[in-house]
């Protein structure tokens, strides 16, 4: 959708590419005005029952561990904005700004379901933040992933309260400077509130959307350049055919497949060995297999969003109010779900980067690359060629099956043992986004060695498809020659990978 198109956030929920509007793109925000009369009507519920002399927790009581210290009338705006304060405890870097706004976006949907019984006000507030584009400022740690993305979202909490430091078009302010810049009267938090605002998996679930969303292209940039290292190092494209890949009906290994077919189809590089003379029973596994693996990873990014629109639908608090007017505590803010796909993803990241440092590898090899020069130099022994473009895409590729660790399988217990499980979910989606950005990198350096490798082929062309990316690089990169300064290459071409270009490229020259 358009950055410029309003995103209504009511109880249907949101969509991923709302999500990534708002949060990367700035997209405006309105509330459902039905779902805003619903809101009013569950905070009638939590004022009853703040009345009540009988403890409710979050309502009444103290927090964790403390749920069963009962807090007197005139203490709960204290108790309330203590809880805020004290949980803003993150440290490290500053996170993105598209993830704050993700997780700010996030919470504000679950606040508009009308489960959380915080006042219309709360709602009212957290959007207007957003639309005056204040980013309260959120560290790196400080989230376990259960009980919520407890210390980001407090940020945000606290931001909201006029307290803490926030950003406004990249500048630093105090929150209080921002607030009354904008118009936006701070909060003073009521009973529940507190609670209602930071107990969430939003900040894992919109790193996970963002994730997802930049995955899609990358993924069939992945495909792209595995065909231009298969045409380049004079592979054969029979093995993608339609009927072997029944064979074996995964679905994302048949896309993967279908997408080599076309950007291979017609190739007259690839068309120049299928005679006779051609002795090469098949291709080494990181040109023959790619669809296997590309496609095992498109298969594990389907069910990754297959949670995420679930979860996306969700209502994720501490104690919530039901649809019948109860006040329930439970434990739907357990990240796991989360948690297990954003490990899966990083897995499947790892393998994707692995796979084509592979088909680079091979291409600078002259004993593999069927006839290039080594390391695609251009005078042998004076020139070192791209020797050391492999060696970056070795150092991610380590990287990334580091990253690959699951965090999902560790748990530290906290809240003196009241929280004696947690998810690590926010940690496992910290080191997808690293993962995410090595893999751009990885398959940017495919791409150097690749398109090089089509020019040494000449007179031989590509295909339709290859060559437009081959063209549109050299508007950056200069083709073979003597050795120059890689790194700002290297760079172009990931910025060309992460824009959409070279997957554009390829789409416009077969359309």
């Amino acid at each position: 959708m358009s950055a410029q198109q309003t995103v209504t956030v009511g109880r249907r929920g949101l969509t991923p590419a709302e999500v990534v509007a708002v949060a990367r793109h700035g997209a405006p925000v309105t509330i459902d005005t039905e779902a805003l009369a619903g809101v009013a009507q569950s905070r009638a519920r939590i004022e009853a029952l703040a009345d009540d002399s009988v403890p409710h927790y979050g309502v009444s009581t103290g927090f964790g561990a403390l749920a069963t210290t009962f807090i007197s009338p005139d203490r709960r705006a204290q108790l309330q904005a203590s809880l805020i304060r004290s949980h803003a405890a993150g440290t490290g870097a500053e996170v993105e700004i598209e993830v704050v706004r993700a997780l700010h976006l996030l919470r504000l949907r679950t606040l508009v379901s009308g489960r959380t019984g915080v006042r219309p006000i709360v709602v009212e507030t957290y959007a207007a933040m957003l639309n005056a584009g204040i980013t309260p400022i959120v560290r790196e740690y400080g989230s376990l992933g259960c009980s919520g993305d407890l210390a980001p979202l407090s940020h945000i909490a606290l931001a909201a309260m006029g307290e803490g430091d926030v950003r406004v078009a990249g500048v630093k302010l105090t929150a209080a400077e921002a607030l009354n810049a904008a118009g936006i009267e701070p909060l003073v938090l009521r009973e529940k509130e507190g609670l209602a605002l930071i107990n969430g998996t939003d900040g894992m679930l919109g790193m996970l959307v963002l994730a997802l969303h930049d995955l899609e292209n990358l993924l069939e940039v992945a495909d792209l350049s595995a065909a231009i290292s298969i045409e380049s190092q004079l592979g054969t494209d029979a093995v993608f055919a339609q009927d072997l890949m029944d064979l074996r009906p995964q679905l994302g290994q048949s896309q993967s497949a279908a997408n080599l077919r076309t950007y291979l189809n017609p190739s007259p590089m690839v068309q120049s060995h299928k005679g006779p003379e051609d002795t090469r029973v098949q291709d080494a596994y990181s040109l023959r297999c790619s669809p296997q693996v590309h496609g095992a990873a498109r298969d594990t990014a389907t069910h990754a969003a297959l949670i995420a629109g679930r979860e996306l639908q969700s209502v994720v608090d501490n104690p919530v109010v039901t649809l019948d007017g109860r006040v329930e505590s439970n434990g739907n803010f357990h990240g796991a779900p989360v948690a297990y796909v954003l490990d899966f993803l990083a897995i499947a990241i790892a393998d994707l980067a692995s796979i084509s440092e592979r088909r680079t590898d091979r291409a600078l090899d002259k004993a593999r690359s069927h006839g290039l020069p080594p390391f695609l130099a251009d005078e042998v022994g004076v020139d070192s060629g791209l020797m050391i473009a492999q060696y970056a895409a070795a150092g991610i590729v380590s990287e990334l099956k580091r990253l690959a660790v699951p965090a999902s399988v560790d748990s530290i217990p906290s809240s003196a043992m009241q929280e004696d499980h947690v998810s690590m979910g926010w940690a496992a989606a910290r080191k997808l986004r690293r993962g995410i950005d090595g893999l751009a990198r990885v398959l940017a350096i495919e791409l150097l060695t690749g398109t090089r490798a089509l020019d040494l082929r000449a007179p031989l062309q590509p295909g339709p498809a290859t060559g437009a990316v081959r063209e549109l690089i050299r508007t950056e990169v200069a083709g073979p020659g003597p050795d120059r300064f890689l790194s700002p290459d290297m760079e172009a071409i990931t910025e060309m990978v992460i824009s959409g270009q070279v997957l554009a490229a390829a789409r416009g020259a077969i359309n």
